[in-house]
C-alpha cells in the first residue's frame, strides 16, 4: 500500500496530467471523475466535489 506522499511521488516521476477517480452511483453503475495530477494533493487530503445533478440518485 502507497503512503500519500509515496503517490504523490510517483504521479510527479512519471509525469502524470489527469487523474481519473472511480466511484459507484446509488445504483451500483460505476461513474468516474477526472482531475489534473495537480489536485491529487488536495483530493487525498479533504476529498474533491462534482456536480452531482448528471450522476443517476444524486439530484433530480
Amino acid at each position: 500500500m502507497y503512503s500519500q506522499e509515496k503517490m504523490l511521488k510517483v504521479i510527479r516521476e512519471k509525469n502524470v496530467e489527469f487523474l481519473r477517480l472511480q466511484f459507484t452511483d446509488i445504483s451500483g453503475i460505476v461513474k468516474n471523475v477526472a482531475i489534473p495530477a495537480t489536485q491529487m494533493g488536495k483530493a487525498l487530503k479533504s476529498g474533491i466535489s462534482f456536480d452531482g445533478s448528471s450522476i443517476e440518485g444524486f439530484a433530480r
